[in-house]
């Protein structure tokens, strides 16, 4: 029985091999092989959907039929005409040329919450740069995700890829996983999952791009058309019964507007909890000894989640809504819960509105994601360079928005970085020019802004110095 380090060492050695095939393909064959992946992905999204939802026992399967979309036709439409092989750029009057060169194996880390979506997002963003990758499926819906890996690879080889240009681990266990993660031959892990699984990869001694929690807040400004920011709001969490990190975990208004908000939320089908339904809430949705939410509400309907905490609501309630007076460790609610739970908030003004947001952000989502309701334009910019977060929403459903590419121009991407912040290296929707190394050849030109300097500041006593100088003007 092989080691589960040479179960390692076999899998990235294969992608080398497929690697140095990949990086003799020219712009056409990666592009034709990148679209037959996303065709044959997007085919079967239906059924793809049908078994993540059945087998991870998380969200809608009709939502995850919409994220399967996302994560090939918009990835698609965003990545196909980038260049991504050989010559990408040329400034011939500043003499530099940009030419693109894969990374390498890279490990892609699947979320259970996402378990066929970011397969089909991580193959095609790594086959549109020319990477090999190796899959790593979530313990809970392992055959969702292998089934999703089998039909890109037939269709990545029929359109000509090299063998092995996609791969999954053969079993999941935790030191496999850590045997690839280390391995000195990997390029990169591109890790999507709890903030303990992404610690890891940034501590393997490889690159990473990871990603952060969410606990996004939303402000609804005085200038806000209410009703338009409630049922965005609502169709944004409720998708696949919240199990996107971006999806909105506090809604933030201040007492002036605060009864019309509730009002509004209610007449579109929420529920606002009573403090003693608050109180059985929180038991069921958090975890207080480990500080997380429980994985048992993750991505459950209302309906659910009343009977698990023993309530009565309303029939076709869409949002359980928890009123709270304050944030942190001491109020479960007020941290990001994946299923279709809210924090309301009311403040007694802006300011206090906006200190609440900032709270939230800094309880568990810094860089990530908030969202603002507005129509006054100085509230939002302010709103905007006082949050700190990868994604500011403007008079969006935080979910789509954040994903780019339906509500926005951002680049669709199920990767969302969250800055140092977050502990990433970026706060981009991470895609596939993010998998590529860029070397920059520079041709010999003469640099006006260092000859723009007085030649006389530079002089001082030592002769070597100023003989140096005058010889770098000469060269010119």
């Amino acid at each position: 029985m092989k080691s589960y380090q040479e179960i390692a060492e076999e899998l990235v050695n294969k992608s080398i091999l497929a690697g140095a095939l990949f990086n003799q393909y020219d712009q056409k064959q990666t592009d034709h092989i990148v679209k037959q992946v996303f065709e044959a992905g997007f085919n079967n999204r239906v059924k793809l959907a049908k078994m993540a939802a059945e087998e991870s026992g998380l969200g809608v399967w009709q939502h995850k039929v919409i994220k399967n979309v996302v994560a090939t036709q918009l990835v698609y439409e965003s990545i196909k005409d980038e260049k991504s092989v050989g010559v990408i750029r040329e400034n011939h009057k500043e003499g530099t040329i940009e030419i693109a060169q894969p990374l390498g194996p890279i490990f892609g880390i699947i979320p259970i919450t996402n378990p066929t979506s970011t397969v089909l997002f991580k193959i095609l963003i790594s086959l549109k740069s020319r990477n090999p990758i190796i899959i790593s499926p979530p313990r809970k819906a392992p055959n969702s995700c292998r089934e999703t890996v089998d039909i890109c690879y037939r269709a990545a080889l029929e359109a000509g890829a090299p063998e092995d240009c996609i791969q999954i681990l053969p079993e999941i266990d935790r030191d496999l996983t850590h045997a690839i993660m280390s391995h000195p031959k990997l390029a990169l892990i591109l890790a999507t999952g709890g903030t303990s699984l992404v610690h890891a990869a940034y501590s393997s001694g490889n690159p990473a791009l990871g990603v952060g929690p969410g606990n996004v807040p939303v402000f609804i400004d005085e200038s806000a058309d209410i009703p338009f920011a409630i049922e965005n709001i609502i169709t944004s969490k409720t998708f696949d019964n919240g199990t996107i990190c971006a999806s909105e975990q506090a809604i933030i208004c201040e007492k002036s507007i605060s009864k019309t908000v509730i009002d509004e939320f209610e007449k579109q089908g929420c529920y606002f909890l009573s403090t003693e339904q608050i109180t059985k809430i929180e038991k069921i949705a958090f975890n207080r000894e480990k500080g997380l939410m429980n994985a048992d509400v993750v991505g459950q309907p209302v309906e659910k989640i009343a009977r698990m905490a023993g309530i009565v609501v309303p029939a076709g309630t869409k949002i359980l809504i928890a009123k709270q007076d304050k944030v942190g460790k001491d109020y479960p609610l007020s941290q990001e819960i994946l299923a279709p739970i809210l924090a309301f908030f009311e403040s007694s003004d802006y300011n206090t509105a906006i200190k609440l947001c900032i709270d939230l952000n800094y309880l568990g989502g810094i860089g990530h994601t908030a969202g603002i309701y507005a129509n006054n334009e100085e509230r939002i910019l302010e709103f905007s360079k006082i949050m700190n977060a990868g994604r500011i929403l403007v008079n969006t459903p935080s979910v789509h928005g954040a994903i780019g590419g339906l509500y926005n121009t951002l680049p669709t991407s199920l990767t969302l970085g969250c800055g140092s912040g977050g502990k990433n290296i970026t706060t981009e929707n991470v895609t596939s020019h993010n998998l590529l190394n860029i070397q920059r050849v520079s041709r010999r030109r003469r640099n006006d802004q260092w000859f723009d300097f007085d030649t006389e500041l530079f002089l001082d006593e030592s002769k070597d110095v100023n003989v140096l100088l005058k010889q770098y003007y000469k060269n010119f």
